[in-house]
């Protein structure tokens, strides 16, 4: 019995010292969140709040042509070549803003840019609101796009700099979530309000951003890059919180500072150069291919698509809204674990799938078929549509481009990115309502069949970047041809 009894207390003390070493080991790992946690400062909250805010107003600008469409052609007298015109001024005027977005954010801070472009914000939705004809109109509209070019921009490159690098990825997704927020936002209440009223309301993001700049720092890389040192301490101690050791964080990014002013930059001319191929054509590709498959067509005159369909419009309209929220939020949970290539296959597939029930939807139509059933087709094939965009094509699409490029050819190639982006959102978002009126049908398999081809370039040339360094992706792609 003794040695019964021995053997029980031996095994309770073994068990006691298998609980005090998990414990101990579990230690690091909750001061790492704690770490991770501590970082997250009303401070760095509120900056990233003013900064989405001009992500919040780019999605304003896409979303505001669907509601008011018919409002608008009837009230202005307004052919369907001069609303086409109209809403495609955003991507023209998002390529100009292309061309100078990198250099503009170099030269004036990421602050101050911002600060430039809700000025113009409030001009462009100023000139919509008072506008009595089309040259008005346009004018406004070409306004927004040049500042949605250039935020598109200077939004994720200052939020990626003055985040923590353990929660910069989530940070940095929020400005495609607040893109799709100000879509919805524009969807909902273009339905309860005049067109004019709503470019009013257009605004308000702008006023609040410009006041907001005010009690944020600037990007403490930036000042780094200018040289500013007191500046540059100041920034991070404002971001970290005045209690917390930055003496690390701060010699890292002046170590990085240092390499990229050793670095040579590469123009644009230089760009095509062999090495560079494959970065260039898979950031190319990715620029093109998520505006050819016709989000902007989609988005700018859903109503017009509704109608044309049969079903109701209000109702459509909602639904597309509440559609894309919970989609973005649902692809943020994905994207860190999914990884970047699966999801952006999975959503030209689902991309490919929708188009083709809208078209069938059109064809039923067409031809008599299904009766009244087959506006409800379209309306289940345009909300996978947007259900899916925003999961792979949309958001991880953005990632990669961001990731893939090496520093010193990073602002040359990024404005060829964007400039391709805006001049593809041009060709849909111009040539969408004549396409319709040649063929709805037609219209959404010519999109099905760019879907499939999406599907294809990614899974033949795309890299996965999830779990590797940049500096990990910058090397395999400029050396893979």
């Amino acid at each position: 019995m003794e040695e019964i009894r021995k053997q029980l207390l031996q095994k309770h003390a073994d068990s006691n010292d298998k609980i005090d070493d998990e414990a101990d080991d579990a230690k690091p790992a909750e001061a790492a969140m704690d770490s991770t946690l501590s970082l997250i400062t009303p401070m760095l909250l509120l900056s990233a709040f003013i900064a989405v805010l001009g992500s919040f107003s780019c999605g304003f600008i896409v979303g505001y042509t669907s509601p008011v469409q018919a409002e608008i052609m009837m009230k202005l007298d307004l052919s369907t070549a001069q609303y086409s015109l109209f809403g495609s001024m955003v991507p023209i005027g998002g390529a100009l803003g292309s061309v100078v977005c990198g250099k503009l954010t170099d030269y004036l801070g990421r602050k101050h840019v911002l600060q430039l472009t809700s000025v113009v914000y409030i001009f462009g939705w100023s000139a919509i609101s008072v506008s009595q004809g089309a040259r008005l109109l346009d004018l406004g509209r070409l306004m927004l796009g040049v500042t949605s070019g250039i935020t598109g921009y200077a939004i994720p490159v200052y939020i990626a700099e003055f985040t923590p690098k353990d929660l910069r990825g989530g940070f940095v997704i929020l400005h495609v979530l607040m893109i799709t927020v100000g879509v919805s936002t524009a969807f909902l209440i273009g339905q309860v309000t005049s067109w004019c009223t709503l470019s009013l309301i257009g605004i308000i993001p702008g006023l609040v951003q410009i006041v907001g700049l005010f009690f944020i720092p600037e990007s403490p890389r930036w000042l780094m890059m200018m040289s500013k040192n007191k500046e540059f301490e100041a920034s991070l101690l404002c971001l970290r919180g005045d209690f917390v050791d930055i003496s690390q964080e701060a010699a890292d990014i002046r170590k990085s500072a240092k390499a990229l002013h050793q670095m040579k930059k590469v123009s644009i001319v230089q760009l095509f150069q062999k090495k560079y191929a494959y970065a260039l054509t898979v950031g190319i590709g990715l620029s093109a291919l998520p505006a050819l498959v016709g989000l902007n067509g989609i988005i700018f005159y859903a109503s017009s698509i509704f109608d044309s369909a049969g079903f109701s419009v209000k109702l459509g309209t909602m639904a597309l809204a509440l559609f894309q929220l919970l989609s973005v939020a649902f692809g943020i949970i994905l994207m860190d674990k999914c990884g970047r290539r699966p999801l952006i296959m999975v959503s030209a597939a689902g991309l490919c799938l929708g188009c083709s029930l809208t078209g069938l939807a059109f064809l039923f139509e067409d031809h008599h078929l299904l009766g009244d059933f087959s506006p409800y087709i379209a309306l289940i094939g345009i909300l996978i549509y947007v259900a899916l965009y925003p999961i792979g094509i949309g958001g991880g699409s953005a990632i990669i481009i961001s990731e893939i490029f090496p520093l010193n050819i990073k602002w040359s190639a990024g404005s060829i990115a964007a400039v391709v982006t805006n001049l593809s959102s041009w060709i849909v978002s111009y040539a969408f309502n004549f396409s319709m009126e040649w063929s709805s049908s037609g219209t959404f398999f010519v999109l099905a069949g760019v879907c499939v081809f999406t599907l294809i370039f990614v899974a033949k040339l795309v890299p996965e970047t999830k779990g590797r360094t940049l500096e990990e992706v910058h090397m395999s792609t400029c050396t893979s041809i």
